[in-house]
């Protein structure tokens, strides 16, 4: 404050200094000279009374700032007695856990000995055990005659016995369990599915009968020294048989496509009534484009009954020819067609894609029309579908109706149930008896490979298979196994169509005899 009041003092007598020099001249100095010293006294007491306001609000922020830190001071110490209280219970809570941790820790040091002293008495008691079962091990072997080694081969003998035994009922059980769960449904299924598909089957012979409107005509078609006969054959590729029959003449050839425009062409022969070399070329040639439209009327029905749209010309024209074609004496396209319907109808019965399913089922076969060494059909009907822009899933589904690859889809395998339904039901398929005969001469042969069989006999057209076993060396455990070896041997051996049942028969007989 004193500095303050210097300095204010200072800075007036500056300006009086400097009023006095300027009116050193002036005649009323003494006037402005008290004048100054009024203006000097009201500065000072102005500066003196500023002074003092700054001294009290000065005073004043001090005290306060006292005040605050004396309040803080306070707190801060109320916080630091609240924590030092807080520690001082974690430390007796410390403190009370550690003596229960010293005590628990006592009692384990204490339990660790009692046990170490079990132990060793365990010891003791282990090593008297093993020296009583090496005792009894060697008095056993003393008593039976036989080692450990071959004790306990006769043991594991007996388990694998046992376990095999279990192993084959199980496997019953298991097979049982499944069957009666899934049959009931898969015949429900089976059994709507073909009785809607009533697809009729023409068996194709090798050859054709065309009928001659009289015994004259013969010679004609024979012709001066056999010209147009030979002119004919070489020209369409079938063999004429002409014999004894009346008014008849046979055409044979294992192309039934070639057959069938050979028929035609003689029939509009003997219809004309001229026939020599070059009139049969011009019937030839009618002959080739009527039987081709008859293939493409063929296919277009066919598309048009099942409602399949959408398929290329080719892929028509390869099913009109599956018309001329034959499988086991079966027509292939009505195998085809009842396939497609199947197909259709076993998707229809679990919630599958129908149409695709049926459209599936009547392409299956389309490679049986492709003449290759290279691959069969399935695999060549799988790339011409390709090539004409069939879907993945039908293309899977031919390549896989005979399992050559895997299934990719519900419906493939669908179409392979079908295609076996259709082939294996009675009559649709003619089979010659030397097959019919092997068929079942393997399936007995099959069985009598087992030991323990004593004969083995195939009935019911080789769908069953009776098998007896030698009771001596069969006994009731091992019947579930070797039936179960047997079916699988004749699965993984053969091909045959449907189920093979095989029944397991082991019977003893005892006999006395009254005196």
């Amino acid at each position: 404050m004193q500095y303050i009041i210097a300095a204010v003092a200072a800075i007036v007598g500056g300006l009086l200094g400097y009023f006095i020099s300027n009116h050193l001249l002036r005649k009323d100095a003494d006037s402005v000279l008290a004048r100054a010293e009024e203006q000097e006294k009201d500065i000072i007491s102005k500066a003196k009374s500023n002074a003092q306001k700054e001294l009290q609000k000065a005073q004043k922020k001090s005290k306060d700032i006292r005040d605050r830190d004396a309040a803080d001071r306070r707190n801060a110490e109320k916080d630091i007695a609240k924590k030092k209280q807080e520690l001082e219970k974690q430390e007796a809570h410390l403190n009370s856990r550690q003596e229960k941790l010293d005590s628990r820790s006592e009692k384990l040091d204490k339990r660790a000995d009692d046990l170490r002293e079990k132990e060793t008495e365990v010891e003791g008691i282990k090593t008297e055990i093993e020296n009583i079962k090496a005792a009894q091990k060697t008095e056993l072997e003393k008593i039976s005659g036989l080692t450990a080694d071959q004790a306990k081969e006769i043991l594991m003998k007996d388990v694998e016995d046992t376990l095999q035994y279990e192993i084959s009922l199980k496997i019953n059980e298991a097979e049982q369990e499944i069957k009666s769960k899934v049959d009931r449904k898969t015949r429900d299924a089976l059994a709507t599915a073909i009785q809607r598909c009533a697809t009729d089957h023409s068996i194709d012979p090798i050859v054709t009968v065309v009928e001659l409107p009289s015994e004259e005509m013969k010679g004609r078609i024979i012709g001066r020294e056999g010209r147009n006969i030979r002119a004919f054959e070489n020209l369409t590729g079938v063999d004429v048989i002409i014999d004894d029959t009346p008014e008849a003449v046979v055409l044979s050839s294992f192309d039934p496509i070639k057959r069938e425009v050979a028929r035609v062409t003689l029939e509009n022969l003997t219809l004309d009534g001229r026939i020599h070399p070059a009139k049969i070329e011009e019937m030839y040639e009618r002959a080739v484009k009527e039987t081709e439209l008859r293939i493409v009327e063929a296919g277009e029905q066919t598309m048009l009954a099942l409602g399949i749209q959408s398929i290329h010309q080719e892929l028509v024209e390869i099913v009109g020819k599956l018309n001329y074609r034959t499988s086991y004496g079966q027509s292939v396209l009505q195998h085809s067609i009842e396939v497609a319907n199947l197909a259709a109808n076993l998707a229809a019965e679990i919630g599958g894609d129908v149409e695709l399913a049926r459209r599936a089922g009547l392409l299956h076969d389309i490679g049986k029309v492709i003449e290759s060494d290279e691959a069969g059909h399935a695999k060549l009907g799988a790339d011409f579908a390709r090539r004409y822009q069939e879907s993945d899933k039908v293309v899977n589904a031919i390549a896989a109706h005979h399992e050559d690859v895997p299934f990719e889809t519900p419906e493939a395998v669908l179409v392979a149930a079908a295609d076996a339904i259709s082939a294996s039901r009675r009559g649709a398929r003619s089979e010659s008896l030397e097959a019919y005969v092997k068929r079942l001469s393997d399936l007995e042969n099959i069985a009598k490979g087992f030991n323990g069989v004593d004969s083995a006999y195939a009935i019911q057209a080789g769908r069953e298979v009776r098998v007896i076993v030698k009771p001596e060396e069969v006994d009731d455990r091992m019947v579930p196994k070797l039936c179960y070896d047997i079916a699988k041997k004749i699965e993984n051996d053969m091909e045959y169509p449907g189920q093979v049942k095989v029944v397991l028969i082991r019977e003893t007989r005892s006999s006395e005899t009254a005196k």
